[in-house]
This record gives C-alpha cells, sequence and structure tokens, in this order.
C-alpha cells in the first residue's frame, strides 16, 4: 500500500484511537484476521498500541476467504493479484469449482478463470514478479499468451530494455507472430529496433541506390528515429510520474535543449528537402487532395 496511506492511518490512530472494529473468523480453534490488515500493521508501529478491538464472526474457511474478499473490496477495492491469490485458493485448496467460487464470491465464471490463469499459466519466475510487485497485472495478462516456456526469455527482455506496458504488449505481438527462429531471436536481442521495423519507420542497414555518404546519412536518420520512437514512448507512457522532483530540476535544461535543437533540425531538414524538391509544398498538396 501507498506510504500515504499509511501514515493517514497511523495519524488516524494516535488522534482518534481506534474507530471500527477489525474483523476476524474463528477458523480450527485460531481467530483468523479477514479484515483490518492495514490498521493492524499501523497499530504495530505505534508504541503503547497493543490491542485492538476485534468482530468476531462464525464461518468456515471458505466462507473466511469470501468474507475476505468482499469486506476488502469496499472502499479501497481488492488488487487483482490480491483477488487471484483467493480464487486459487478457494479453487485449488478448499476444492471448490469455478462456477460454485464465482458464486461466492458474486462474480461471473469468467472472472473466476481470467483470475486463475493470471497465475497458472505463469512461468514461476513471473509469478514471484507479480507477488513482489514487480511485474504488473496488465503485464502478466499479456505475459500468458505466450507458452510457459517462453515468457522467461520475454520477462529478461522487458527487464533489460525497462519495457513499457504499451511495449511489452507489442513484443508479445512480435513474439507471437514471428515465424522463424531467426526472427524471434531478433526481437528478443532488439525489441525496440524490431518494433521500428514492424511499424515501417527504421531504415534498410544498406542501400545499394545510395552512394556511401547517402549510406552513412541512412544509417544516421534510422538510429535517430529509433531513439526519437523510445522518447516518444517514454513521454506518452511513464514521463513525468516517473520523475522525482529532484530529476526535473536536474534534467530541465536538456529538456529545454532538446526543444531547441528539435526546432533547429526541423528548419534545417525542410530547408534540404525544399532544396532538394522545388516543388515540394505542391506536391504535398496534390498528394493530400489524392488521398
Amino acid at each position: 500500500s501507498p506510504p500515504e496511506a499509511e501514515r493517514e492511518i497511523i495519524d488516524s490512530l494516535r488522534r482518534y484511537g481506534q474507530i471500527a472494529p477489525v474483523v476476524v473468523c474463528l477458523c480450527d480453534g485460531e481467530y483468523l484476521l479477514i479484515d483490518g490488515f492495514k490498521r493492524l500493521a499501523a497499530a504495530r508501529s505505534i508504541k503503547g498500541f497493543d490491542t485492538l478491538r476485534a468482530r468476531a464472526m462464525a464461518c468456515d474457511e471458505r466462507a473466511a476467504k469470501a468474507a475476505m474478499y468482499n469486506l476488502n473490496r469496499v472502499g479501497r477495492g481488492v488488487q487483482e493479484i490480491e483477488e487471484a491469490w483467493i480464487v486459487q485458493a478457494l479453487v485449488r485448496e478448499d476444492g471448490l469449482s469455478q462456477v460454485e467460487a464465482a458464486e461466492l464470491l458474486s462474480h461471473h465464471k469468467s472472472w473466476v478463470c481470467r483470475r486463475l490463469a493470471l497465475l497458472e499459466r505463469l512461468c514461476p519466475e513471473a509469478r514471484e514478479d507479480l507477488s513482489l510487485g514487480l511485474l504488473s497485472p496488465t503485464q502478466a495478462r499479456q505475459l500468458v499468451r505466450l507458452p510457459v516456456g517462453n515468457q522467461v526469455e520475454a520477462l529478461v527482455v522487458a527487464r533489460r530494455e525497462s519495457l513499457s506496458s504499451q511495449e511489452f504488449r507489442d513484443v508479445i505481438e512480435l513474439l507471437l507472430s514471428s515465424g522463424t527462429p531467426e526472427k524471434k531471436a531478433f526481437v528478443l536481442e532488439k525489441p525496440r529496433l524490431a518494433l521500428l521495423q514492424a511499424t515501417g519507420l527504421t531504415m534498410p542497414g544498406w542501400d545499394p541506390r545510395l552512394s556511401p555518404q547517402g549510406n552513412r546519412i541512412q544509417k544516421q536518420l534510422g538510429q535517430l528515429l529509433e531513439q526519437l520512437s523510445r522518447m516518444e514512448n517514454w513521454l506518452s507512457h511513464r514521463g513525468r510520474g516517473e520523475l522525482a522532483a529532484c530529476d526535473a530540476v536536474i534534467l530541465r535544461s536538456s529538456f529545454e535543449k532538446v526543444i531547441q535543437q528539435s526546432g533547429l533540425v526541423e528548419t534545417l531538414t525542410t530547408d534540404l528537402l525544399h532544396a532538394c524538391f522545388p516543388n515540394l509544398n505542391s506536391d504535398t498538396q496534390h498528394k493530400d487532395t489524392t488521398q
């Protein structure tokens, strides 16, 4: 849970004491906490806060798991990974069918099936990352589209390249459509370049129609387009939310230089194209009217 939320609960306990009781149930002679986990953690961090009022529910282990889900879905909401653990426990440990688990948790069978898949169709490494919060449920849903034996490779690429969720989804698409081992290896080795090639933005390595100087510029253009695509993706999907306040202050001059340099490159590129193609504007207008 976010540190801000934890601090709010601690402050509330210190100022007002415990307002609402936690909820427990008696299973096999032991009391199990099913609602109030944050309050318990907060109380343990406050010196002298030794007891909490509790409301006991009479229920068996299955009903306790259902109550844990339904009580916690009110307010903060239950995280998708937590839902998956509860569903798996009901189906695999308690022997409920998927239909019975769906009825107990007030959901459709397809919802139960998706939550089970989130855990059981993942490789062990991905399940561990998911439980630790290193893999998001969105990424996990994409990963289960791959055979279990191929998931570790995709995980390694995502970590190595710090792929965004969108990039990760697109890389999974490329892996699924790779018809040969060579294509798959290329996607795993250079995922962003593979994505650029898939969208038609990258340049060929060598064009016999070009002079040596032309091929050198062609290569530089390909590298530039790849870097611009990566920066565009970062700005679109992560950007400011990923930077700390101190980062923004230090990086400000570099971002301002990007604006200045990109504007200058745009102007010079336009001048070059006009010099090479005097009828550039009329050609562009003609193209627009014929599309």
